[in-house]
């Protein structure tokens, strides 16, 4: 289970750092029947939009219908879908809540109708609506703001994102150094979630304070494009999505490698590797022969391709991890660069080539470690002094 499941809060005095949107929903639970049906939490990703709409139903002992908005987007699949919900009591719990997650999904190209069928559900239905978004204030969703609540859920600072990881941390029985936990709570700009995500994978590693963790924004391209491809249904434009994705295709093929298993199962995730293998095939022959323009192939199996793998659109909401191997790589390339950058200062010193001193590096090692006096010379720094020593 990934922690950000496993330690996901359960009660409002869990959520951290959003006591006044608490405050607001509490309000709305409790003298719902009296003002507007729906509420709309909005706010950037990571912030805890979605585990509120779930923590509020755990608190009034109701039963939850979630719904994505991104795989119900016109008027029609919207009307069949949420209304036998709203029409039907909940058989196990006190009451029923309604959530529509990522509500921005039905305000792009593809909308037929879809806020609109949605504002006259809510005036109809008898139960709370829920509706999260990241841009509230898209010019489509005017109709919805006007029939809901609106409540704000603000990046946290990183002193409290700190917190929650080293809370987590001592649960797991883990230790991460105080200035690592720092850089990741400051990066993580607000987005608890990816905070937890970074945490679990640096807890893998065995030189955690050596990471280097990416920015936000890259992220959050990658992990959008990942929803529209696992989620949604392949479309011409499923081939474009990673358009605006700030990283390499080779990178975006280990993100696509580690996360697949979130939402495959059985013959999906089988031919999902299938046409993952494809991919990786292409990106060997342009490597090899130079082939550029088969790019455009390797592209198509990454998104169309495996997007193409499931049998019916997916719902819910699924936690996509960082894969593991970037950042191993990232530091075999940092011992590999240190061992060159020591092997230069070397080789110029006693006239020798540096793929020469590359290749007696071990010997070189030693003789470094001889003598303090040498490391002075050669003019290393504290981190290449370290290299050396280990």
């Amino acid at each position: 289970m990934t922690w950000t499941e496993k330690y996901r809060p359960k009660k409002f005095e869990d959520i951290k750092g959003q006591d006044l949107a608490v405050d607001k929903i509490k309000s709305f639970a409790k003298y719902f029947g009296t003002g507007k049906k729906a509420l709309i939490l909005h706010g950037p990703p990571g912030t805890g939009k979605t585990t509120l709409a779930f923590v509020i139903a755990h608190e009034t002992n109701s039963e939850i219908f979630e719904l994505n908005a991104s795989d119900i987007r016109n008027k029609i699949k919207l009307h069949d879908v949420l209304r036998p919900v709203m029409e039907q009591q909940s058989l196990s719990k006190k009451g029923k809540i309604i959530l529509v997650d990522e509500v921005d999904g039905i305000s792009g190209y593809y909308d037929k109708g879809g806020v609109q069928e949605l504002v006259r559900l809510i005036e109809l239905t008898s139960y709370p609506v829920i509706i999260t978004a990241n841009d509230v204030w898209h010019k489509k969703l005017s109709p919805l703001r006007k029939k809901s609540e609106l409540v704000q859920l603000k990046e946290v600072s990183y002193n409290i994102i700190k917190d929650v990881m080293i809370n987590i941390l001592r649960k797991e029985g883990q230790f991460i150094d105080q200035s690592t936990l720092t850089r990741v709570a400051i990066k993580a700009k607000g987005d608890i979630r990816a905070a937890v995500n970074d945490l679990q994978t640096l807890s893998q590693m065995g030189e955690p304070s050596l990471a280097v963790l990416e920015e936000r924004d890259k992220e959050t391209d990658i992990f959008n494009a990942l929803r529209i491809i696992f989620k949604g249904k392949p479309t011409n434009e499923t081939l474009k999505v990673f358009d605006s994705v700030k990283m390499s295709i080779d990178e975006i093929l280990l993100w696509m490698e580690e996360n697949i298993p979130a939402e495959y199962q059985g013959e999906e995730l089988a031919r999902a590797y299938d046409l993952l293998s494809k991919a990786d095939v292409f990106k060997g022959r342009i490597y090899k022969q130079q082939y550029w323009r088969f790019l455009v192939y390797e592209n198509i199996f990454l998104s169309y391709g495996i997007s193409s793998a499931k049998k019916t659109p997916k719902t819910g909401f699924t936690s996509y991890k960082k894969p593991t191997r970037i950042l191993k790589i990232w530091l075999n390339n940092q011992r590999t660069a240190k061992k060159k950058s020591i092997s230069q200062k070397y080789a110029k010193y006693v006239h020798v080539g540096t793929k020469r001193a590359m290749h007696d590096f071990p010997i070189i090692k030693q003789i470094i470690n001889s003598n303090l006096s040498i490391q002075k010379e050669l003019k290393l720094t504290d981190e290449e002094i370290e290299y050396v020593r280990n």
